[in-house]
């Protein structure tokens, strides 16, 4: 079913102020998570309320909490969320990184003792409303098992890279595995299979069976051995810049909270030759043709119609979850 977008986010921002929220926080969350559903990322949008609730009433997001400067130089600044709604502590610190760069031309913001930040694209597309490059990533419980290894060691941190365009931003949104962890919740509820091996099934086969990858927890990382490696070196640099936990200590303390994450801004310099230069890349990729009835797309452009759609027919929901979200 489909609703109004203003009726998701309402529905979201009653349910937060019910949980302590001032109205402007349980505004902010609210629009995320239905801006999220909204451009279909609906693992971290509708889907993933339930759960942010119950790690507010666990006492693991903290409302009322702030995000609280640790120490600067220049351009580089290092902040603690405090165990805050981490989209909200997460917008404040990209943020902060856009005005880093507005005035030195590039801008770092590590942050630690923070939350899942939910859909990580939030803030790729904040940093091009803002005209600026954006990279961010944060690391998280073990979830993905290191390249030869059948057990989760690394976490499937994600990565994002914008780029701001007149004509529509590109925003690469991926997760180290396959598939994130809410996108194969996604299938398995639905009944239905990945449309590529997404991991491993209990007897080390590759599948594409979602309940059977998140039985063995052994999800399949991009690039293999390649994207393993990413994910230990988006961790390590996650760990040494905030001077926070690392992926190890916040699985061994057995819930995802307490993570951290960096921002990274630049401002380009948007005159003609870039512009130029942008487009003559997606032109160029766009020549290639298309295999088995498919699309070539940039990153982010998939998003930008489903957003134009949405707003036009509504937000898609799963009704059981609506009905979930409803009863809270």
């Amino acid at each position: 079913m489909r609703l109004p977008f203003e009726t998701l986010r309402d529905e979201f921002k009653r349910v937060l102020r019910s949980l302590n929220f001032t109205d402007e926080k349980a505004g902010l969350c609210a629009t995320i998570f239905a801006e999220s559903s909204r451009d279909g990322v609906y693992s971290h949008g509708l889907n993933r309320f339930p759960v942010f609730v119950d790690f507010v009433k666990e006492g693991l997001v903290k409302p009322d909490a702030e995000p609280t400067k640790q120490n600067g130089f220049g351009a580089l600044e290092r902040w603690d969320g405090n165990l805050g709604p981490g989209m909200l502590n997460a917008g404040f610190c990209m943020g902060r990184a856009i005005e880093l760069a507005a005035k030195h031309g590039i801008g770092c913001v590590a942050l630690k003792n923070t939350n899942h930040w939910m859909r990580a694209g939030t803030y790729g597309w904040q940093a091009a409303e803002a005209g600026m490059i954006g990279i961010c990533f944060t690391n998280t419980i073990a979830n993905l098992p290191p390249w030869g290894g059948a057990e989760p060691r690394l976490g499937n941190n994600p990565l994002v890279i914008a780029v701001p365009r007149n004509e529509g931003h590109i925003v690469l949104d991926m997760a180290i595995s396959q598939y994130s962890v809410g996108k194969l919740n996604q299938y398995k509820n639905n009944n239905e299979q990945l449309p590529v091996a997404g991991g491993y099934d209990s007897s080390g086969a590759l599948s594409t069976d979602p309940a059977e990858i998140l039985e063995s927890k052994r999800l399949l990382p991009v690039g293999f051995w390649k994207g393993s490696g990413l994910s230990m070196m988006l961790d390590l640099l996650a760990t040494v810049l905030s001077e926070g936990n690392s992926t190890a200590r916040i699985t061994k303390s057995g819930k995802e909270t307490s993570n951290c994450q960096v921002f990274i801004c630049i401002r380009p310099e948007l005159n003609t030759a870039a512009q130029q230069a942008i487009e003559e890349v997606i032109e160029y990729t766009k020549t290639s043709q298309p295999a088995d009835g498919g699309f070539v797309a940039y990153p982010g452009e998939n998003t930008l119609r489903t957003r134009e759609k949405s707003l036009k027919e509504g937000v898609w929901v799963d009704e059981r979850i609506w009905e979930i979200v409803k009863a809270l």
